[in-house]
Formats: structure tokens, C-alpha cells, sequence
């Protein structure tokens, strides 16, 4: 375990080392005022002004250096564009080449600012991390609150990087054009993907992702999915290799994921009518549609267990199994038999591999890439679920071949059957098992100080975030052995606080126990501290309120406004498709506007409205009003569950992003879990009599709904 403070004054880079933030000063008066209010001279309130006063001076100091060093930079890019633009009347190609490694250089000089930066950042999080330990509040949560959106505030100069994203741009920009100085009109603005890569640009890329903490649409989209990306990823990792990149299985697993949300919802408009025609009571279909979320609750551990293996040999057997469920779905109306009829949704269920879906995404795509592939997949899930029941709209036919039944309630299994079949030929055609491994790319060296590392392998000594040592090389260093957690974010790792020693700084975990995966569920739950508890709860109850929407939706629009299953598919399709314009809209500007935790709560609230709009009070029951109530906790439910995950995966340690009981499944579980249980609900209500189903189903609905807001509230100030 090596003290954070030590690490901090061995990586500082030397030059500039009277402008970072003084740790140890910040420390020792830390201490004073422990000592103080231990005695009783000073109180709390006094302790906070005075403390949150120092911090004020320590991040104007290295702000303000910042500012200097990115106009230092601005003044030599501006230099360059002059000599580009006298450049531009000559073709000289030795020219170019020492233009082009001018702006290399000022990359490099960017990098170095980003580092400090970096730096900075972990020193200020670490120290109010410790202020909150020693005295039981959490001062973080106020001081974060009153400076980080403050339009005067110094600390918005470590999260949003304006100026810096001007240099980049510059930078960028420049580069590409003097990789083609032969008079090309096509700008990276316009078409960013035919941008010539350079290393530096690269590097400096990947360093601003990691301070940045964005909202846009595809990174809201990827948090929806819980596909965790680490923010600070350590130099004993490997990056992911283009070249081992395979579009073709992404698009595969995508596809995947897509047929399985077809597969889920397709049979919901006629489900009722199914087990009506085998001789059972329409409130049956609860059962139904949950077992196959109840097989979908074990086969989601397997597989993701099976992923740390492999991953085309979990997406032939989800294949396989999905086309057996399905034939036995489709048969059990020519046998006359319930039996089979859910053994072949259980069979169905077995066959879920999201967790493969989302693991493949997390460690087979390379970084750049993965939000885009994560949007992908969200928006497969959505695009899944509005086909399913559109699907069923179209089957609305009823014919023989042979001795097999063609109708409404056979025609979704049939069809799934021949669209499993197409899939798993072309899973075994294209899909392209990637290498598994391991590389030992990092090396310690031993010229260097304790906790630094010089990576051994070519691609990375390019790309490396640098830090310029005593002797002017520039190694990769992973400064904070917490990698994964971000610039100001609570971690949520223990830490042995010893107090005797002014100069020693809180020691830290191991980095190999915060690397090591989570495969049990011991170790997982150890880890879900009350913040991710309260988000899992969150995630239950929305995914309870939609699955009582949906799965009831044809029972009771039969018995209260007498539809058709066209009209039932139609409605649900309509839920479906409003998935991704709610995401576009939330991810592109409400979260924009908003704290994500002020979104959370407000949907909540609509979430809660929509489920008390529901309920049956008067004597007549009005389209409109079961319609727009639908509609409201419907899409306000949509809402939260992006939001949810967000916030999920920053609160959540960083341990749960790989391993078997990771992140994904953890939530994967609960929603599973809440459908379960919704559908079941469904199904005893249905022994009250039908005219009872929908007002008994909301109850726990309600109630889900209410603890869930009371949780949030408790737990508000710890969601940042």
C-alpha cells in the first residue's frame, strides 16, 4: 500500500510543483481542527467555513496557473497558424513535416496540463473524502453543491474544459489537414470520421474523456444500458486492439439482444387469449409472459459466468434453447396443453443472453467506440420492444399445413422459431471469437519511484498519459490505485485512517483487491453500499410499474373497452416506440438543465401520479383515462430507468464492473426479479375476478412507488 500524498509529490511534474494544491498543508490543518473540535474549541460550523475557505485558496492557485499555461498554448497556436497560412502559398513537404511535429509538440505540452489537472483533481477528492470521515458529514456533498455550478466558481475549471477543448480542436483540426496538404475541402467538423488519427491527438482525447464528465445523448445511452466504462483505466490494463475488433459479432450481439426483446414482448397481446383457448382463466397469462422471467433469473447467472470463458458458445446455446421454447410454445395449442405451453416460455427465459450482450460490449469493443455500441444496444432493446408486439398485429390469421395450427396465438412462437433459426446460421458463419490472452504489458521499473510503471508494449507507450519524470522521459503512471472512481465522486472503498503520521497520507486498498473481479454474491453485496441499494430499489419498482402496464394491458383493455388483439399490439407498439425520442430528449437536454438526481426524484413523482391516475375509484372506467395514465407512468418510468442507471453506475464500486456479479447483472436481477413478481401479482388478482385485477395489481405498484421516494430522499445527498 503506498500513501497517496507520497505518490502525489513524487509524480508532480517538477517545474510546476508551487501550483498544485498542497496536500500535506491541507492535511495537517484537517488535523488541527480534528484535534479542536475533539476538544471543544472550535465548533463545526466554524471549521466548515474556515476549511471550505482554505480549499477556495488551493484551487484558485492551480486554476489560475491553468488559465496561464492554456493562453501559454493558445499564443504558440497561433504562431502556428500563421506559419500554416504562409505555407499554404508553397509545397514544401520538410516544412509540413516540421509544422506537423510543432503542433505534436504542443499536444504533448497539452498533455502535461491535463495530468496536472488530473492530479489536482484526485488530491481535492481524496482530501474531502477525508474530511467527511473525520467528522461524520458529509461536507463533500456542500462543497461540491455551492462551487460546481457556481458561474464564479474556480472548481468548474476542473470539471468543464472549455479552453482546453478549443486547444484539441486546434490541434485536431491542423493535424488532419497537414496529414493531407494536397488541398482536400473536407473538414473534421464535417465528417469527423475521415479525421487522419495521430497518436497525440489520441492520447489527448482519451485524457479529456477521463476528466470529463458528459452528458450527450450517447453517453446517456450508455449509462441507460450499464455498461460501465472505466474513467481513469490503470496502466496494467491492456487497451482493446482495433485490429482484434470485430464489427460483425458486435452487430451480432446486438442482433441478439434485439430478437430476445421480439421474443419477450411479441406474445403479449395474445397471451390471454391463448390460456383461455387451453382451458384456463385469461388472468393466467400473468404467469405466461413471467415464466420466462423467472428462467431469465438463474440463466442470467450462468451466463454471465459463461462470458468469462467464452462468448459465441452462450449465444449458440441461447440459440438453440430459444428455438426449442418457441416450437413448444407454438405446439401447445395443436397438444392442447398448458404444460407445454409454459415449459416453452421457461425454455424461452433460459435462453437470455444480455449479460453476454452487455459483457461483449464492455471488453471487446475498443473505447472509443463502446458508448456507440451501448447506445446500439439500447436502442435494440427499444427497437425489440415496439416490433414484438407489432409482430402480433400482423398475425391475424388462422390456418393448417398438415396437422399444425397457424393462427394468432402459434404464429409468434413459428415466427420466432424461423427468425432463431437465421440467426444461429449466422452466428456460426460470422461471429469471430475473440482472443483471450493475457498479456503482461507492465513492468515495474526500478529506476523509478514506488508506484510507478513503465508499460512494455509499443501501443501504449504511444498513447500513454504522460508525466515527465526528474530525467525528462515520460512513463505511464497510474497515480490513484482507486482507477475507476471519478474526480469528485464518493468512493466507496474502506480506508485505514491513522492519524500519527503528518507526512503519510491514508493508505489505500491494494490495487490488485480493487482489480480483482466480484464472483460471488457475498462479495457482491458487500460492496452495494445504501445509495446503490436504494438505485437497485429504484430500478424494481419501475420495472414492476411497466411490467403491470404491459402484461395486463390486454386483459384489461378486453374487459373494460372490449379491443382487439390488433388494437392491444397496437397500443403496446406505440409504448414501445416512445423509448427512444424520451432518451434523446432526456439525454440531450434535460440532463443538460438538470441534476440527474433532481430528474430521478421528479420522475418518481410522475411515476407515482401515473399509478394513482390508474387506479378504477369511479363508477365508469374512460379510454382516455387508462390511455394517458399508461402513457404517463409508462414513459416517466422510461425516464428514471435511464437516470437510474446513470446514477447507478457512478455510485456503484468500481469492483462490480467486472467479474460475474457485476453491475449488469446485479441490475438485471432486480428488474427481472420485479417483473416476476409483477406477473404474478397478475395472475392472483385474477383469482378475485377480473372487474378487481386492475385496482389490486396498482396497490403494490403505489407502494413500491412511495418507498422508493422516500428512500431517494434519504439517501438525495449522497447521488452525485
Amino acid at each position: 500500500m503506498v500513501a497517496f500524498g507520497k505518490k502525489l509529490r513524487e509524480s508532480q511534474i517538477q517545474e510546476w510543483q508551487e501550483y498544485y494544491i498542497d496536500y500535506k498543508l491541507l492535511k495537517k490543518k484537517l488535523n488541527r481542527h480534528t484535534q479542536q473540535v475533539e476538544v471543544g474549541t472550535e465548533n463545526h460550523l466554524i471549521v466548515l467555513k474556515d476549511f471550505s475557505r482554505l480549499l477556495d485558496c488551493q484551487i484558485e492557485k492551480f486554476v489560475m496557473f491553468l488559465l496561464e499555461q492554456q493562453g501559454i498554448l493558445a499564443s504558440r497556436l497561433s504562431n502556428l497558424r500563421e506559419q500554416y497560412d504562409s505555407l499554404l502559398q508553397q509545397a514544401d513537404g520538410e516544412k509540413v513535416c516540421e509544422l506537423r511535429e510543432a503542433y505534436r509538440s504542443v499536444g504533448r505540452d497539452l498533455l502535461r496540463i491535463l495530468f496536472f489537472v488530473e492530479m489536482n483533481a484526485i488530491g481535492l477528492r481524496k482530501i474531502l473524502k477525508k474530511f467527511d470521515k473525520r467528522f461524520g458529514f458529509k461536507f463533500t456533498n456542500y462543497y461540491v453543491k455551492t462551487r460546481a455550478n457556481h458561474p464564479y466558481s474556480q472548481l468548474r475549471q476542473v470539471c468543464k474544459h472549455v479552453g482546453i477543448g478549443a486547444v484539441v480542436g486546434a490541434i485536431s483540426r491542423n493535424l488532419a489537414d497537414l496529414q493531407d496538404h494536397r488541398g482536400s475541402y473536407i473538414s473534421i467538423y464535417d465528417q469527423p470520421a475521415l479525421s487522419h488519427p495521430d497518436p497525440v491527438v489520441d492520447s489527448i482525447r482519451t485524457a479529456v474523456d477521463r476528466l470529463s464528465n458528459s452528458t450527450n445523448f450517447l453517453h446517456y445511452l450508455g449509462k441507460h444500458a450499464l455498461i460501465m466504462q472505466e474513467e481513469f483505466p490503470s496502466s496494467s490494463e491492456d487497451p482493446i486492439d482495433d485490429s482484434t475488433y470485430h464489427f460483425m459479432s458486435l452487430l451480432l450481439n446486438l442482433a441478439n439482444t434485439f430478437l430476445y426483446m421480439v421474443n419477450t414482448y411479441i406474445i403479449v397481446p395474445t397471451a390471454d387469449r391463448y390460456t383461455m383457448t387451453l382451458g384456463a382463466a385469461a388472468t393466467v397469462c400473468g404467469v405466461v409472459i413471467g415464466s420466462m422471467a423467472v428462467a431469465q433469473v438463474f440463466s442470467s447467472v450462468y451466463f454471465s459466468a459463461w462470458s468469462n470463458r467464452s462468448y459465441m458458445r452462450p449465444l449458440v446455446f441461447s440459440s438453440i434453447v430459444l428455438l426449442v421454447g418457441n416450437t413448444l410454445y407454438a405446439l401447445a395449442y395443436d397438444l392442447d396443453s398448458l404444460s407445454v405451453l409454459l415449459i416453452g416460455r421457461l425454455f424461452c427465459g433460459l435462453g437470455s443472453a444480455r449479460a453476454v450482450n452487455r459483457r461483449y460490449i464492455s471488453d471487446c469493443v475498443p473505447l472509443k467506440l463502446r458508448m456507440q455500441a451501448s447506445a446500439g444496444f439500447v436502442s435494440a432493446s427499444a427497437l425489440g420492444m415496439a416490433c414484438g408486439p407489432a409482430l402480433a398485429c400482423l398475425f391475424q390469421t388462422n390456418f393448417k399445413i398438415y396437422k399444425l395450427t397457424f393462427n394468432e396465438a402459434t404464429l409468434p412462437g413459428w415466427a420466432m422459431v424461423l427468425a432463431w433459426l437465421v440467426y444461429l446460421l449466422w452466428l456460426w458463419i460470422s461471429f469471430r471469437e475473440p482472443s483471450r490472452e493475457t498479456k503482461e504489458n507492465v513492468v515495474p521499473d526500478e529506476s523509478t519511484s514506488a508506484g510507478r510503471y513503465i508499460d512494455s508494449s509499443p501501443e501504449t507507450k504511444e498513447n500513454a498519459l504522460p508525466q515527465e519524470s526528474n530525467s525528462g522521459r515520460f512513463i505511464n503512471i497510474s497515480v490513484d490505485d482507486n482507477s475507476t472512481q471519478p474526480l469528485l465522486m464518493n468512493s466507496n472503498a474502506k480506508q485505514q485512517d491513522e492519524d500519527g503520521d503528518e507526512d503519510c497520507d491514508d493508505a489505500e486498498e491494494d490495487s490488485k483487491e480493487l482489480q480483482r473481479p466480484v464472483n460471488s454474491i457475498v462479495s457482491a453485496y458487500r460492496l452495494l453500499t445504501p445509495s446503490v441499494k436504494v438505485q437497485l430499489l429504484i430500478y424494481f419498482m419501475l420495472k414492476y410499474a411497466m411490467e403491470i402496464v404491459l402484461a395486463e394491458s390486454s386483459l384489461i383493455t378486453g374487459y373494460y373497452f372490449i379491443w382487439s388483439t390488433s388494437s392491444v399490439a397496437i397500443f403496446l407498439a406505440c409504448l414501445g416506440l416512445t423509448v427512444l425520442p424520451v432518451n434523446v430528449i432526456v439525454g440531450s437536454y434535460i440532463s443538460n438543465i438538470f441534476e440527474e438526481r433532481q430528474v430521478l426524484l421528479a420522475s418518481e413523482v410522475l411515476v407515482c401520479i401515473g399509478i394513482l391516475l390508474s387506479f378504477h375509484i369511479l363508477n365508469s372506467y374512460s379510454l382516455p383515462q387508462y390511455v394517458g395514465s399508461a402513457l404517463l407512468t409508462f414513459v416517466s418510468a422510461e425516464v428514471l430507468e435511464g437516470v437510474n442507471l446513470s446514477l447507478l453506475s457512478r455510485v456503484m464500486s468500481s469492483r462490480l464492473s467486472r467479474g460475474t456479479f457485476n453491475g449488469g447483472l446485479l441490475s438485471t436481477e432486480a428488474g427481472t426479479l420485479a417483473r416476476v413478481v409483477a406477473d404474478g401479482t397478475i395472475t392472483l388478482a385474477g383469482y378475485l375476478g377480473v372487474s378487481k385485477v386492475l385496482n389490486t395489481t396498482l396497490v403494490p405498484s403505489l407502494f413500491f412507488c412511495v418507498c422508493s421516494i422516500v428512500a431517494t430522499c434519504f439517501t438525495y445527498n449522497s447521488l452525485y
